[in-house]
């Protein structure tokens, strides 16, 4: 007598592929942690991409890259538009970050992280990978408690004023870059602090989320995209609040973004204006950071610790790994 398991189709993006995106990003940070510390940024972006594409391709899914890297700075990349998967399953939009932090891999420094996130189809952003401006903060606070186009010191005021306490007592994430000088200068005005990255604001909006433990409040800058959607379905997984608005400065930026249905090049986005279905976000740690462990190579074993996240139940799970079987990290 057999025995048949029947999954509902709204359950199989959780029973069917949770694990299996976590073996996509477990791949690709392998694959960019053998290249650690060369300074060689293309090639690690290039390891992490070819071993994102290649466990993609294995799933059961009918895929979509909506979100894809490498636009900007001509890096190896999964485009958008590009078809993943089996060509058999559920109908999913993806968006990729392989390697997010390339610099921080390339110098051996902490918080790179590789990264992707699965939903319905037809329910992410399509966005190209041009900059976007973001204002994110953890949950519990009532709706528009932060304004994208607000001045920062006036953010920093009113979330202190929802969260009970002077703004000499907010923490501040920004982008150390010289293009958010002004940011850092109005936060500071409030006896704020800036707490500044030099890479990796996927992980430094999803720090937002849990204050308690990160320290960080909110997070203010300019990033890219793909980031900025991959740090979106985080959000809605775990909560909070986000602003974002794409930087479409040129024509061709503009005429780009309006072939992937961007009407209004000036819309602020919410949340869940770019991950509107049930999504999943999947992140491994490539070099130890404050969110994830980096990759462990031992002896007969590599170690990895990947953070996975699901919109519908809200559940976040934290997946040691312990990899014996070493060949199936090497080309196919």
């Amino acid at each position: 007598m057999s025995t048949h398991i029947s999954v509902p189709p709204q359950m199989l993006l959780e029973r069917i592929l949770t694990l299996e995106i976590v073996r996509v990003t477990e791949r690709a940070a392998v694959s960019a942690a053998r290249l650690r510390g060369p300074g060689q940024e293309k090639a690690a972006d290039k390891a992490a991409v070819d071993a994102m594409r290649r466990e993609l391709n294995k799933l059961p899914i009918e895929g979509t890259v909506v979100i894809g890297e490498g636009e900007r700075d001509e890096a190896p990349m999964l485009f958008i538009g590009e078809k993943v998967g089996l060509n058999a399953g559920p109908k999913v939009d993806i968006a990729v970050d392989p390697l997010e932090g390339t610099t921080l891999c390339a110098k051996n420094m902490p918080g790179s992280i590789a990264t992707m996130a699965m939903a319905d189809g037809g329910t992410l952003l399509h966005a190209p990978d041009v900059y976007m401006q973001k204002i994110a903060i953890g949950p519990g606070y009532a709706r528009n408690v932060i304004e994208l186009d607000a001045p920062p010191a006036d953010n920093v005021r009113r979330l202190a004023k929802a969260k009970g306490v002077d703004p000499t007592a907010i923490n501040v994430l920004v982008l150390d870059r010289p293009r958010h000088a002004d940011i850092i200068n109005s936060v500071r005005s409030t006896g704020a602090a800036v707490q500044l990255i030099t890479d990796g604001d996927v992980a430094g909006v999803i720090h937002c989320a849990k204050p308690d433990e990160t320290g960080v409040d909110m997070y203010i800058g300019t990033g890219g995209a793909p980031e900025g959607v991959l740090a979106a379905v985080a959000l809605r997984c775990i909560g909070g609040q986000m602003q974002c608005r794409l930087i479409l400065d040129t024509e061709e930026k503009r005429e780009r973004a309006h072939k992937m249905g961007v009407t209004d090049p000036k819309m602020i986005y919410g949340i869940e204006d770019m991950a509107k279905g049930d999504c999943l976000f999947a992140a491994t740690g490539v070099t130890t950071g404050s969110l994830l462990t980096g990759v462990k190579f031992k002896k007969d074993v590599i170690e990895t610790e990947t953070v996975v996240m699901r919109s519908v139940t809200g559940t976040v799970r934290y997946i040691k790994a312990e990899h014996r079987q070493l060949e199936k990290f090497h080309l196919d």
